[in-house]
């Protein structure tokens, strides 16, 4: 391949990882708090639906992204609600979002499918964008994408150098603790749950405001559940995060790319790669003992008196 094949197929990577980060970074913001949610996939789906109709009423694309974000936020809390305040299964209850989600777009969005928004473009960066190699592939992108290389650092910091996300930590990690010392245990698992949802929701909102800049079914194509699995490979980590979305981006912008070449490989088997890839780094990270670095109060339902 020319290098200038080479520099679009780099730029569609980042392109095509950003939903995928934005997801993972919700999911683990979620984990961190020790609430296991698998809505991943219908909490994208809304986020998709609900910016595309802002934007389709109100042409504000900012706004609309918010929006998406908003719902994402909105169906996240209803998992809180099951899990934390009802003290239900958080495997069983974040399955069940993922099919409310899934279905609830599907059926909203019907008279909307093939319809398009104005939505976000490329903005070169000055400057940055004329860098070879480099400038065309991370500074020749959306405004989206510019803020996931913000979110990253940013969530790091707030991890390991701010009060309450130290306080967020520790909930996920020894809450019986985290309650001696006077932090919230409930309070945090509902920031956490909600805040993460926000994330999942901007991850579907750029689905339809920049990925496609239209509504159509099935638009996140099982990236809810790629994010999952890529919280596992990041070792809830942000910056691994970014790397892993980048992968899986790539991953699919390469098979895309076989297709318009003509390939004589089956389309089927080149749909199958980013999901191929997804079992394959299950597997990897758990020989890695992944259970030690996931938040030791992850999936167990804790209802402190407070």
């Amino acid at each position: 391949m020319s290098a200038e094949i080479i520099i679009l197929l780099l730029a569609a990577t980042v392109q095509s990882g950003t939903p995928i980060l934005y997801a993972t970074l919700g999911e683990i913001v979620t984990e961190k708090v020790g609430i296991l949610n698998l809505g991943v996939e219908g909490m994208m789906m809304v986020g998709a639906l609900a910016g595309f109709i802002a934007a389709l009423y109100t042409g504000q694309a900012t706004l609309a992204f918010l929006v998406g974000g908003l719902a994402g936020g909105l169906l996240a809390a209803l998992h809180g609600l099951v899990c934390i305040g009802f003290q239900g299964n958080q495997v069983v209850s974040g399955l069940a979002l993922t099919i409310l989600g899934t279905g609830l777009a599907d059926y909203l969005g019907t008279p909307f499918v093939g319809q398009k928004v104005t939505g976000f473009s490329a903005v070169p960066l000055p400057l940055l964008a004329d860098i070879p190699g480099l400038g065309p592939v991370f500074f020749n992108q959306d405004p989206l994408v510019y803020g996931s290389y913000l979110i990253v650092p940013l969530l790091w910091l707030f991890f390991r150098n701010t009060k309450w996300g130290l306080r967020l930590r520790s909930v996920g990690e020894y809450p019986e603790a985290a309650l001696a010392a006077g932090v919230s245990v409930h309070l945090y698992r509902w920031a956490g749950v909600i805040g993460g949802g926000f994330l999942v929701g901007l991850g579907g909102a750029y689905l339809s405001l920049a990925y496609t800049h239209l509504w159509t079914s099935g638009m996140s194509a099982g990236r809810g559940w790629i994010a999952v699995a890529l919280v596992i490979f990041a070792f809830w980590r942000p910056e691994r995060a970014l790397i892993g979305a980048y992968l899986f981006g790539g991953i699919m912008a390469f098979q895309l790319r076989l297709q318009a070449m003509g390939t004589h490989i089956p389309s089927s088997l080149l749909l199958m790669l980013p999901y191929g890839l997804t079992v394959l780094v299950l597997v990897l990270s758990s020989r890695k003992g992944t259970r030690a670095q996931s938040p030791a109060a992850l999936g167990i339902n804790i209802e402190p008196a407070e």
